[in-house]
């Protein structure tokens, strides 16, 4: 988006709502939210916003958001405050979804945000904001700097009350402790004891707990109680209840136990809230990497005759001049210069790569060596690294299945807690009318709903940070549990398990010149050849050689041209064939091709190129075989060269000479048998199977259609990131089921005991901030390798 200052922000423009698509047999995880271009960027007005919740705002907020092209075409991103669990996402996209028009809503608790999409002719921008104000959120236009800066404002306001609760807990256990192992030997001291620790306890229950008491207000005024409201009580119960006990001089107090509730929970909100703003600012990682400003040539590169201007007006076809330490503003080709890139913010990679006239640079990419001149094939908007943020922020608009079963449950669990706890609070009335109101009190505490509403949030985040970390862009919300689940792993060949390019394996004499002599003169043919057999050759070659004259390109066939007065030829067999005569004398090893080189009446030599194999393709294929993964190889290439690399791998199914239509089909069928797919490819015609697959990863330098189609995109030049993904998906999913068997287990045991009287209130605060904390901790381990 431009800004008012005319620097050039990124707002995602991708849709999380695809068109229709063909079921498929074995994809159970929902609709899968596939990533697709925009028109345009965010408005300029968005970070300029007055702050939400004043007088002006809503209309602040529609009037500066419907000048957003995104907006006026009928989708749109919030921010939204206020959101504390399972019941405020299903509330949202409850009241959202009724309002006329809306087509789509897609809620993320653990990003704050909302994607919605609706007609434009039915509703608008101000509407949506309205219902989301009507139902007590602090909700504005989705700004990525300021969603940043009011992640840290809240991180460092909750660590505030957080250190509060801390100190006073500190304090108060030194009072509480002991008077505890004094017991009846405390005498008059205890009373002192308790009323110190009152005193103590305040701070805590008026300042520190807070935000608890606003999201329990903001639940109540919407008619869906979540998970602050059953926090509430349990601190209203257990103050009140010790102050009555302090006050009557008989009795129980727990204002120890208060704060050492009171200050987990915040603990476990604090790892959360961080947790999100270390997401946010691995994407800024990302974003800041293009450059605000660029030098534009205003006429002949040569003299150097530039203009600075913002990043975020240059165009396709603008030449740029990028000095050493810049970022190349957006996609381009060098025009002039060669110079050493440095891809690692794009790719991971700590080796820079050397670059001259008529290679392609991506946005980002920063240059480390001398000044070079660049001709831009497109915006700063719409550069790699721009599709990049913009996949790695529509990975957050959808959740897998085992997230909606958690948010189900999450969304009733408060209210069945409720009836329960009135129920126990009877019972005992009947039985033990004494007993009755810390049964009631111990059964709110332990059963708040704190734990479930982590359970899943956390470990998915945890798991797509690390992802990014490792050179994995999740881009789907189904990637790491349909991964987890793959039966077969399904690779294309050129690009994906081999480089791609090819590179001279030997050259094989069968003239009178020598190996090295033949090699410098094949490359004084190839001097201009952008073919990549040309390039190879050349490559091979390394040392200048002699200049060739008169030269003359037969598309498909080879080049002719002469070398001090000799003609030469080089290309296939039957194209030198014409200059030398006779036939070839020798065949080409299975899995090569070959480039032949003769002059007149002579053979001189035979070239044989190979796409050689990624360096870590054979471990990561061994990695899956040992996983029990099916590993398949599906390419387009000949036969005899896709059964060349598969034996190389040791890959047992492989089929070569697949057109994309058949590449299709063949997944299809796999999926019919029942199997869960897992493709892996880079070109475009890999785009189909891509989007077919039930699950899916782009090479990061692949086609830009293939990555589109993609579910993940990875991010290097290598194979490795795909093995360590799948470690960390499995982990992902085993720590999800970890967390909720945890919270399953701890309720069922928790709940009766406390509704038995068996945990007194302390001891079930305790239990239960410990639960939540253990949920979170446990989760955050997936950053960690």
């Amino acid at each position: 988006m431009k800004t008012a200052d005319g620097l050039c922000h990124l707002e995602s423009g991708l849709s999380p709502f695809p068109g229709p698509r063909p079921q498929r047999a074995a994809d159970n995880a929902g609709a899968r939210a596939r990533p697709k271009r925009a028109a345009a960027a965010h408005d300029a007005a968005a970070a300029a916003l007055p702050d939400p919740g004043q007088g002006a705002a809503a209309a602040a907020d529609g009037e500066a958001f419907s000048r957003n092209r995104r907006a006026q075409a009928g989708q749109a991103s919030f921010t939204i405050d206020g959101m504390r669990g399972a019941a405020c996402a299903w509330l949202i996209e409850r009241r959202l979804g009724q309002v006329p028009g809306v087509r789509r809503v897609a809620v993320d608790v653990g990003a704050a945000r909302a994607w919605v999409r609706w007609d434009p002719a039915s509703c608008g921008i101000r509407a949506l904001l309205r219902v989301l104000r009507g139902l007590g959120y602090r909700a504005w236009p989705y700004d990525e700097r300021r969603h940043g800066a009011r992640l840290e404002h809240a991180r460092r306001g909750l660590g505030r009350r957080l250190f509060v609760a801390g100190l006073s807990l500190v304090q108060l256990m030194m009072y509480a402790l002991p008077a505890w192992l004094a017991g009846d030997d405390a005498g008059g001291a205890a009373a002192l004891v308790h009323w110190i620790s009152l005193l103590l306890a305040l701070p805590v229950v008026s300042y520190a707990a807070l935000p608890f008491y606003q999201g329990a207000w903001r639940d109540l005024r919407r008619g869906l109680p979540g998970a602050d409201v059953p926090v509430v009580l349990g601190i209203a119960a257990v103050f009140g209840g010790s102050c009555a006990s302090l006050l009557g001089g008989r009795g129980e107090v727990h204002f120890a136990a208060l704060a050492a509730f009171i200050f987990v929970l915040l603990g476990s909100r604090w790892l959360a809230l961080d947790a999100r703003r270390r997401t946010v600012d691995a994407l800024d990682a990302f974003r800041d990497g293009l450059p605000a400003c660029a030098l534009r040539l205003r006429g002949d590169p040569a003299a150097r005759d530039t203009d600075t201007v913002a990043a975020s007006i240059l165009k396709a076809g603008d030449l740029v001049l990028v000095q050493p330490g810049q970022a190349v503003p957006a996609d381009g080709v060098v025009v002039e210069g060669e110079t050493e890139i440095d891809l690692a913010l794009l790719s991971g990679e700590s080796r820079t790569q050397r670059k001259s006239t008529g290679d392609k640079l991506p946005g980002g990419a920063v240059n480390v060596a001398q000044a070079i001149v660049v001709r831009l094939s497109s915006s700063a908007c719409d550069s790699t690294l721009a599709m990049l943020v913009s996949l790695a922020e529509s990975a957050g608009q959808g959740k897998p299945v085992v997230a909606h079963w958690a948010d189900r449950a999450g969304v009733w669990f408060v209210p069945a807690l409720l009836l329960f706890d009135a129920a126990v609070f009877c019972t005992w009335q009947l039985v033990d009318p004494a007993r009755a109101w810390q049964a009631a009190i111990a059964v709110l505490v332990v059963s708040c709903p704190c734990a479930l509403s982590l359970a899943t949030p956390a470990a998915i985040a945890a798991a797509t940070g690390r992802l990014l970390r490792g050179g994995v862009l999740a881009v789907a919300p189904h990637t790491l549990e349909t991964f987890e689940r793959a039966t077969h792993i399904v690779f294309d060949k050129t690009g994906t398990l081999t480089l791609g390019r090819p590179v001279l394996q030997q050259t094989l004499p069968v003239g009178p010149l020598g190996a090295a002599h033949c090699l410098r003169i094949a490359a004084a043919l190839e001097a201009d050849n952008a073919h990549p057999l040309g390039v190879a050759l050349r490559a091979a070659s390394g040392a200048p050689g002699p200049v060739a004259r008169h030269l003359n390109y037969e598309v498909g066939q080879g080049i002719e041209g002469s070398i001090d007065g000799v003609m030469y030829r080089v290309g296939s067999a039957a194209f030198v064939a014409g200059l030398a005569g006779g036939v070839a004398r020798s065949a080409a090893p299975p899995g090569t091709s070959s480039v032949w080189l003769g002059s007149g009446g002579a053979w001189l030599a035979r070239f044989d190129l190979q796409d050689v194999l990624r360096n870590d393709a054979a471990a990561v294929v061994q990695r899956f075989r040992k996983g029990g993964k099916t590993i398949v190889l599906l390419s387009g290439d000949d036969g005899r060269a896709t059964q060349a690399v598969a034996s190389r791998l040791g890959i047992a199914s492989a089929f070569g000479g697949r057109l994309p239509g058949e590449k299709l089909a063949f997944v299809q069928k796999l999926q019919q048998e029942g199997a869960v797919v897992a493709m892996v490819g880079d070109g475009v015609n890999d785009a189909a199977v891509m989007r077919g697959a039930d699950v899916s990863f782009a090479m990061g330098r692949g086609a830009e259609l293939t990555q589109l189609h993609a579910d993940g995109i990875l991010l290097g030049d290598g194979l490795a990131p795909l093995a360590d993904a799948a470690d960390t998906a499995r982990r992902a999913l085993a720590t999800i089921r970890q967390n909720l068997a945890w919270c399953a287990i701890y309720n069922l045991v928790a709940i009766p005991a406390a509704a038995a009287g068996v945990l007194s209130p302390w001891m079930a605060g305790i239990g239960m901030a410990a639960s939540s904390a253990l949920v979170l901790l446990n989760s955050l381990r997936l950053r960690k390798g």
